[in-house]
């Protein structure tokens, strides 16, 4: 999924407030949730631990990351779209292809 877009087209800051996300920022890139339309898959905390933790407040610290491009990697796993992407300067951060991270999922029952 285009974690900056959403039904093919890229978003704005106001676009994602008024959908109800919640903004998480740092110096250049900001990260915005929605918990309504989350599945709680767990990509986001599997793929970097150090930016999305859900026991601390706030759950989402976008300079924790290692490089912009790798938080937007795990942003773009989100199989619901309940994490977007802003970055600041967008124009020239994403020039290459980034790679999706592969998950293996299994029914844990209750």
């Amino acid at each position: 999924m285009e974690g900056n877009k959403i039904n093919g087209k890229t978003v704005t800051e106001s676009d994602l407030l008024a959908l109800g996300y919640r903004k998480y920022y740092s110096d250049d890139l900001d990260v915005f949730y929605n918990k309504d339309i989350c599945a709680h898959v767990g990509n986001c905390v599997r793929g970097d631990s150090n930016v999305f933790e859900v026991s601390r407040r706030p759950w989402i610290i976008t300079s924790n990351a290692a490089s912009a491009e790798q938080c937007i990697t795990v942003v773009n796993s989100c199989p619901s779209g309940a994490l977007k992407w802003l970055y600041h300067g967008q124009d020239t951060l994403i020039t290459k292809e980034t790679t999706m991270p592969n998950f293996t999922f299994e029914d844990q029952g209750d």
